[in-house]
């Protein structure tokens, strides 16, 4: 018996399941953040967590393969300026000395004309701008032409980014640390496990194929 619109007499009686019982959860209902096993929710991936799945690592030999093109690239136009500069522009040394009782000078006349000194110059300025324009390219995009023609690239090791101008530079002054050890960090990608020179572990890099 029921009376007027008394709310509990719409409450459903002993045995009868609410609306809405027993339907499937909706889609990633009870997954965890990310998705991968075994990963608390709610939580993102720690320090150190390896998003980037890394390309083999490039080979010592092709590194130096590449590290010889470029300096080709650059050090022949600049050589052929230095060379014209100091075949054509130089004059013959002339030393003269002249001696007293008291003193001794000797002066020499003589050496590179303004046009040899020009030529030797612009060789410098092709070395310089054209050694900068090499670490600009292997910071934005990772590819200098000799690492190009032979497949591989530099990148970080956190995150298969690019350097950075900045980034790249550094690590070309930290080659000054695989040079001072009689050169051994340069050899260290022969043996070492991620292809490694002393630089690329200080700035965290590596360079994979592509």
């Amino acid at each position: 018996m029921t009376y007027g619109n008394d709310p509990y007499s719409q409450q459903p009686g002993v045995g009868q399941q609410p609306p809405g019982y027993g339907q499937q959860p909706p889609p990633g209902y009870g997954q965890p953040m990310g998705g991968y096993p075994g990963q608390p929710v709610g939580y993102p991936p720690g320090p150190g967590y390896a998003a980037y799945p890394q390309p083999p690592y490039a080979n010592w030999g092709g590194r130096v393969g590449a590290y010889l093109i470029d300096r080709l690239i650059i050090g022949v136009p600049a050589a052929i300026f230095y060379g014209i500069g100091f075949a054509v522009g130089s004059k013959d040394m002339n030393c003269t000395t002249e001696s007293t009782d008291s003193s001794y000078s000797t002066s020499c006349s003589g050496g590179l004309s303004a046009g040899g000194l020009v030529l030797v110059l612009i060789g410098a300025a092709i070395a310089i701008i054209g050694g900068l324009y090499l670490i600009y390219m292997e910071g934005t995009t990772g590819q200098t032409p000799g690492k190009k023609l032979l497949g591989i690239k530099l990148i970080r090791e956190a995150d298969g980014r690019t350097l950075g101008f900045g980034m790249a530079l550094v690590r070309q002054i930290c080659h000054i640390v695989d040079t001072l050890p009689c050169y051994i960090g340069w050899l260290w990608p022969l043996w070492d496990a991620k292809k490694q020179t002393f630089a690329d572990k200080i700035i965290s890099s590596i360079v994979v194929k592509v």
